[in-house]
């Protein structure tokens, strides 16, 4: 199993989101992030603003997958979030040990 984590541009959340479930992904956590990369003190806009600060909204989603699935999500995140824009956000890809659904107790695979 894998757990992928991506930072994106809050906009893209939907556009992402509807690409995910069409691939069959079943689940996923979103929070609301602020954070700062390469592009510390550039100037972006946000919901028509424009900010210029080194701490940005962004907006961070957390799958657990199938390591069949994983490339899927990583290539399907990379293409719709990307705006060819400097911020655009990061994908990280982790081994995921275990997992446990609480309801019925079933681990793995199963789990998910």
């Amino acid at each position: 199993m894998k757990f992928i984590i991506a930072i994106i541009k809050p906009f893209k959340l939907d556009e992402v989101r509807e690409a995910l479930s069409s691939l069959g992904v079943a689940g996923m956590t979103v929070s609301e992030v602020k954070g700062f990369g390469r592009q510390k003190g550039q100037t972006e806009i946000y919901r028509g603003a424009e900010y210029s600060t080194n701490m940005l909204p962004k907006v961070k989603i957390e799958i657990a997958a199938e390591n069949s699935l994983a490339p899927q999500i990583v290539e399907t995140i990379q293409q719709t979030a990307s705006t060819e824009a400097i911020g655009d956000g990061k994908i990280f890809v982790l081994d995921l040990a275990s997992a446990v659904r609480i309801r019925t107790g079933e681990t793995g695979d199963t789990a998910l």
